[in-house]
């Protein structure tokens, strides 16, 4: 393979690089980077002015549902989402059937993923933190680790015994691998299906408190600060979610988040004609969440941009919404609504974006960042930041369709992604 990308813009917040230049890439590594270069006649050129190359982004926050719900996606379709979506990499979580709490599912799912599109998108599974994600007992969290594991979570639900909590810091201190929270009380969410306020008054429908994220955040940073470790916080959605988050960090806590693009996007407004496909953990909030979450952006306290990608099939949520799933997809959107709704309107720099996409999910999951010189590995997100474009859920390549976001004009893509020797673009 031999390709040399034409008048890209290269920008990397972590080599404090912002240039204009040709990248000529040879077998997958870096050759060259200059101005004008020039080549021989068996190279395919692409002329990418006015684009933007990026480090490859990486969502650390995916459901690919196989093994178990491949009526949902599979690994496949997942992937490919991914790839059109701007993703040279995903982690993929441990609410499977049966659940990735195993060294066997592990290496299964590694191995499926390498026949995907020749191995474009890098998956690195999120192995469950206790067996069965009951919470009962710890997972066999070093094996899993040798298998391939990246990180462990029970996401979907809370790691809610404190003492189990308490023995999962201390491997993962041992492990130097994070434990990723989903930080949801179940007392006190209960049968909430959307945020307790007006909106759930107005609609008649149960509420899930604010308080119920927050005070298991709260709980967790204390046992943080007593045993060491590594902790994330996923999916935050809530004011007193990101002071809390702030404020351990004051601390030196070894404390990272994320966000998610429907969370800083939507407010819980829209829930007003009963859309299921609205209808997602954390709830939507307000606007005034949405305020604070974005403030966290800016200023550094929320790390990592993450979609929580979470399909479900058609016929799951065309139901009453008491009884529809939780969850929407977000692979192939993300970028669109961070372009549109955070650097189009001031709220973060292009680098700022970049680093939430690329740079710091590497760092939290203690893999190497990705460099853009010549020697290194090409791995890439392409962006055409001045790209007009409409969400057509039936153009996904995701198996499923389940997005509040059809028919939103966005300004922003991510048109194409370079990893591992191949190349891949959305038009």
């Amino acid at each position: 393979m031999k390709l040399l990308l034409k008048n890209t813009n290269i920008i990397n917040p972590a080599q404090n690089l912002n240039t204009v230049a040709d990248i000529f890439i040879v077998n997958g590594i870096i050759q060259k980077i200059g101005k004008q270069i020039e080549c021989e006649s068996d190279v395919d050129v692409y002329d990418l002015k006015g684009k933007i190359i990026a480090p490859g982004f990486m969502d650390m926050h995916v459901h690919l549902r196989e093994p178990g719900y491949e009526h949902k996606e599979t690994i496949e379709t997942g992937l490919e989402a991914a790839a059109q979506g701007g993703f040279t990499a995903v982690c993929c979580m441990p609410n499977t059937n049966p659940p990735i709490d195993e060294a066997s599912v592990v290496k299964s799912i590694l191995q499926k993923a390498k026949n995907v599109l020749n191995g474009i998108v890098d998956l690195y599974p999120v192995a469950a933190a206790t067996r069965g994600r009951e919470g009962k007992e710890l997972s066999p969290m070093i094996e899993l680790s040798e298998a391939g594991a990246i990180a462990f979570s029970d996401d979907g639900s809370t790691i809610y015994n404190a003492e189990i909590l308490r023995r999962a810091f201390e491997y993962s201190s041992m492990l130097n691998k994070v434990i990723i929270q989903h930080p949801e009380d179940p007392e006190l969410s209960r049968n909430g299906v959307i945020n307790e306020g007006v909106m759930s008054t107005i609609l008649g429908l149960p509420g899930i408190p604010s308080i119920a994220e927050e005070i298991i955040i709260e709980r967790d940073t204390r046992i943080l600060e007593y045993t060491n470790g590594y902790y994330h916080a996923a999916h935050i959605s809530t004011k007193n979610s990101v002071e809390q988050i702030r404020n351990a960090k004051k601390k030196g806590l070894n404390v990272t988040c994320e966000v998610t693009p429907h969370h800083f996007t939507l407010t819980e407004e829209v829930l007003g004609d009963y859309d299921t496909n609205a209808k997602m953990k954390p709830p939507l909030r307000t606007q005034n969440d949405i305020e604070t979450l974005i403030d966290g952006l800016s200023d550094g306290t929320i790390d990592v941009i993450a979609t929580d990608h979470a399909p479900h099939s058609f016929d799951e949520k065309e139901v009453e919404f008491l009884a529809a799933p939780f969850g929407i997809v977000g692979l192939e959107t993300a970028v669109g609504l961070a372009l549109t709704y955070l650097v189009n309107k001031k709220f973060l720099t292009i680098e700022q974006l970049i680093e939430k996409f690329s740079v710091n999910p590497r760092k939290i999951l203690n893999l190497p960042v990705i460099k853009i010189e010549e020697g290194e590995k090409a791995n890439l997100t392409i962006i055409d930041i001045n790209k007009n474009w409409t969400v057509d859920v039936q153009k996904f390549k995701s198996k499923s369709k389940n997005s509040p976001f059809h028919n939103f004009v966005l300004i922003g893509k991510a048109v194409g992604i370079i990893n591992n020797c191949n190349v891949y673009f959305s038009e």
